[in-house]
This record gives C-alpha cells, sequence and structure tokens, in this order.
C-alpha cells in the first residue's frame, strides 16, 4: 500500500516537472517573437564568445544589431557586456567595443563590461556601469531564445528593459534551435527557483 502509494506520488511529481519544463519552454520560444520598436537610453549587447580576439558569429549578430540601432537613433549608448574566457587575449567586451568602432559606432559612445562570464553577471556587472553613464532605459540585444531568461534576470535587477533580439540567429533550424532551447528552460528553472 504504502509503496503504490509512493510510485503515484513519484508519477504525480514527474508529470509536474514535465509540463512545468514543458511551459517554461513554450514562454521561451514564444517570447523570441517579442521585439521592441521603442528607443531607449543604452542598448546592452548580452557576450557570448571571442576566438582569436574576434567575435564569433553568434556575438557578431548581436553587435550588427547593436550597431544597427545606434545608426538608426534609436539608442546613445551601446553596453557590451563579458569577461575573458581561458586562453582569451581580449575580453568580450573590449573585442565587442573594437569591432563596434570598426563598425561606425563612435568610441565614447561605448560602455564596455569586462568581468562577467554568465548572463546574470553580464547585467548585475553592468548596473554601476548604467548608473554612471545616467542610463534609465534599456534595449536588450540576445539571441531570440535568450531574450526571456535576460529579460526576467534584468527586470529583477531593476532595470527598465525592452526586449531587442537579433534578427538573424545561428539558430535557425529546429535541430540547431532545441539544444539552445533546452538550455534555456533548465537555466530559467533553475534561476526562478533559486535566483542563481
Amino acid at each position: 500500500m504504502l509503496r503504490r502509494l509512493w510510485r503515484a506520488l513519484s508519477a504525480v511529481a514527474f508529470l509536474i516537472v514535465v509540463v512545468a519544463g514543458a511551459g517554461l519552454a513554450l514562454s521561451i520560444t514564444r517570447y523570441a517573437d517579442q521585439t521592441s520598436s521603442a528607443s531607449a537610453d543604452a542598448a546592452m549587447v548580452l557576450g557570448a564568445a571571442v576566438a582569436n580576439r574576434t567575435p564569433t558569429p553568434v556575438f557578431e549578430e548581436r553587435l550588427r544589431h547593436a550597431a544597427g540601432l545606434y545608426h538608426a537613433g534609436r539608442v546613445r549608448l551601446v553596453v557590451v557586456t563579458g569577461g575573458r574566457g581561458p586562453g582569451d587575449a581580449l575580453s568580450e567586451g573590449e573585442a565587442g567595443r573594437d569591432w563596434l568602432i570598426a563598425h561606425g559606432v563612435t568610441a565614447a559612445d561605448i560602455a564596455v563590461e569586462t568581468r562577467s562570464r554568465t548572463t546574470i553577471q553580464n547585467l548585475r556587472f553592468s548596473l554601476p556601469i548604467l548608473e554612471a553613464r545616467g542610463v534609465r532605459t534599456v534595449l536588450l540585444v540576445s539571441d531570440p531564445l535568450h531574450m526571456r531568461r535576460s529579460t526576467i534576470i534584468a527586470r529583477r535587477l531593476g532595470l527598465t528593459v525592452e526586449p531587442s533580439p537579433t534578427r538573424t540567429s545561428r539558430y535557425r533550424t529546429w535541430r540547431t534551435q532545441a539544444p539552445f532551447v533546452a538550455r534555456e528552460t533548465w537555466f530559467l528553472a533553475q534561476y526562478l527557483s533559486t535566483g542563481l
């Protein structure tokens, strides 16, 4: 009797986890299409990775999108985030700054955060930079499937943010998107339950 009850409770708990996970995954994919047409004080580019002092294709798409916002006059400042990975000569922030300057963004209109290694750190470590530059509103720039989690974290940190996902992404097919969605679902569940 006790064993049967334990199995029933285990099955119910498993179903709850599956349904909750599916709900989070669905919210991530639906939110990927959300984009703001508003202007803001700054665009914040969440770091991705650097290879040989050069932004990876995923990071480059984020930078290209932020440069487009800047050149369209929708932001006055671009904040680039990301620290240095093992063996990297430059941080993501520094490599992103160099890319933006090479693509016509004025150096004085770029702020760089160079210590972070995670999305939470990207956002948290940028807070003093935003405050120092008088930034009150932010367009958050990342891959579409990364927007749900990063926007939730940013808002919980007290930032006034709107999503501005890249229009193009390396994650175009279900084969490439599925692992990204699974990873984002795990990290979002972890953040919502632990704050980490």
